[in-house]
């Protein structure tokens, strides 16, 4: 069993940065995949970034690539959302969650556990 707990989400204006953190329990969240999502207000749960379980491999939806940088630390149990150049449609709940796979992949159906959430508000 593993728990997610996200940190570092608030208001920011466009144009401005954040680092939403996620601190992970259990020894083994250093062979699971992690990944980042976001819902917004009447849609459906996206994808945002994903990271191997050894930082190898990264992948980003085509909104936030240029803009986010995904991370972790493994000798921390935490993975690391760094967001630049937010705009106001960024502005969603964002959740990590961890793939027992450990191969980092964009489908939520295929992680096996979620934080709670925090909330990202950007305003224009």
């Amino acid at each position: 069993q593993v728990q997610l707990v996200e940190s570092g989400g608030g208001l920011v204006q466009a144009g401005g940065s954040l680092r939403l953190s996620c601190a992970a329990s259990g020894r083994t969240f250093r062979s699971y995949a992690m990944g980042w999502f976001r819902q917004a207000p009447g849609k459906e749960r996206e994808f945002v970034a994903a990271i191997s379980w050894n930082g190898g491999s990264t992948h980003y939806a085509d909104s936030v690539k240029g803009r986010f940088t995904i991370s972790r630390d493994n000798a921390k149990n935490t993975v690391y959302l760094q967001m630049n150049s937010l705009k106001p449609e960024d502005t969603a709940v964002y959740y990590c969650a961890a793939d027992r796979s450990s191969i980092a992949t964009m489908t939520p159906s295929n992680y096996d556990y979620w934080g709670q959430g925090t909330q990202v508000t950007v305003s224009s």
